[in-house]
């Protein structure tokens, strides 16, 4: 390489071109890049982070030291293609050859930043907002498009550069497309269970640790809610399965939303005979005393009471609490139940049996049915007279059988021994 400045120089001290200044020169660019990336690393970047702490987040300082390395590897890469281009005499081919090179470490050194930037932006987000304001969703959701935009931005880099070192892309891309729609529809029962679990997790619904109930029946506690599946323990203690996007098709009843707090709801019915002020006075006192008493029961809703029907064999009314939650919600149950039938025992307040009369048409009752019984029953068996008896028969032929003479009389058959006669 020609160096005008540097010629004279070299020619005063009778140095003239020697063949090695253009090594020389390739490896002083080399190490002063060298130098310059390991102070960006150790003092820029530091003294860049520290800067950042006066800011009211760290979220500046995180993405500070995601590019940290990136940019020093960017650092490196530009010493090397100076070092090679500047000095030494390269050709044309060799020249776009470097160039080629350059550009495409430009490439990934770019598409580094830009996953570092993500990530560290991502894992900010979910390391204070997220866990702050205990986003089921985000904590779950985020870490996925981290992943998957990672992925994707590789990929896209990884074109790029093939597309910078002149190789065809376009059958790639073609065949890319072709398999990912193959793929898709191999895949497609595991995305719409994916797409049906994003659905479910954005909508917020149903969390862990929700008491569900599903359409078909089966209910339960929300185990864990995934992107494929989500778990349910029912109360037989057994684990169940269901696929997201089945799961998001059915309807749900949660227990847990839109408060913990669990309505109990108990029926009941007097005699007719009873004192409804004194029914509605003990029922309030049974109620107001175990809203005050129970752990179970939550104060700041109350209690209440109306008489809601007559009934077959007694007046009916309702009695209405609130629980903590739905085991509280079993305990208040029991315990009202209990405490307002000994009140009203104590009272003597009665709970009548369900009582239902029969009334049978003119000539129909009781009466009639006996009747009917005792004319069709069957009639009396004859009984043996003495003139029938023979000890000698009564000896040979056995005891006697359903009052038939074991020696004779008529047969069913119609003769004296059978049909044939006499044996």
């Amino acid at each position: 390489m020609d160096f005008a400045l540097t010629a004279p120089i070299l020619a005063r001290f009778g140095l003239g071109d020697p063949p090695w200044l253009d090594p020389a020169t390739a490896g002083a660019i080399g190490l002063i890049a060298i130098v310059v990336a390991f102070l960006v690393f150790k003092l820029v970047f530091p003294l860049i982070v520290r800067f950042t702490q006066w800011t009211p987040t760290d979220l500046d300082s995180r993405l500070v030291g995601s590019v940290r390395w990136p940019v020093t590897f960017g650092i490196l890469v530009l010493g090397a293609y100076l070092a090679v281009t500047i000095p030494l005499g390269l050709s044309g081919s060799e020249q776009d050859r470097a160039d080629t090179i350059a550009r495409a470490a430009g490439i990934v050194v770019g598409i580094l930043v830009v996953v570092g930037l993500l990530s560290s932006a991502i894992d900010w987000y979910l390391a204070t907002l997220a866990t702050r304001a205990n986003h089921v969703v985000d904590l779950r959701l985020f870490p996925l498009l981290r992943r998957v935009g990672g992925v994707f931005i590789y990929g896209i880099g990884a074109l790029l550069v093939l597309d910078v070192m002149d190789i065809n892309i376009s059958p790639l891309i073609a065949g890319l497309g072709l398999g990912g729609l193959a793929v898709a529809l191999a895949i497609q029962p595991t995305l719409a269970n994916l797409f049906a679990g994003t659905y479910v997790m954005t909508e917020g619904v149903i969390s862990t640790g929700d008491y569900i109930e599903l359409e078909s029946g089966m209910a339960g506690y929300v185990v864990e809610v995934g992107w494929r599946s989500t778990r349910i323990r029912t109360w037989g203690n057994n684990l169940v399965v269901v696929p997201n996007a089945r799961f998001a098709e059915t309807i749900i009843t949660n227990y847990q939303q839109p408060v913990p707090a669990v309505n109990v709801y108990v029926t009941c019915g007097v005699s007719y005979d009873s004192d409804l002020d004194l029914v509605e006075e003990v029922s309030r006192e049974v109620m107001t005393e175990l809203v005050e008493n129970s752990q179970s029961a939550n104060r700041s809703y109350g209690s209440w009471f109306a008489f809601d029907s007559f009934g077959e064999s007694n007046v009916d009314f309702w009695l209405f609490l609130q629980a903590r939650d739905r085991i509280s919600s079993f305990d208040l149950q029991s315990a009202l139940i209990k405490n307002l039938h000994r009140r009203f025992k104590e009272n003597d307040i009665t709970i009548n049996y369900p009582v239902r009369t029969l009334q049978f048409p003119d000539g129909f009752g009781p009466e009639s049915i006996g009747a009917t019984a005792t004319t069709t029953s069957r009639p009396p068996r004859p009984s043996r007279t003495p003139r029938d008896f023979n000890p000698s028969l009564e000896k040979q032929n056995g005891p006697d059988v359903d009052g038939v003479p074991p020696g004779g009389g008529e047969s069913p058959m119609g003769g004296p021994d059978g049909p044939d006669g006499p044996g």
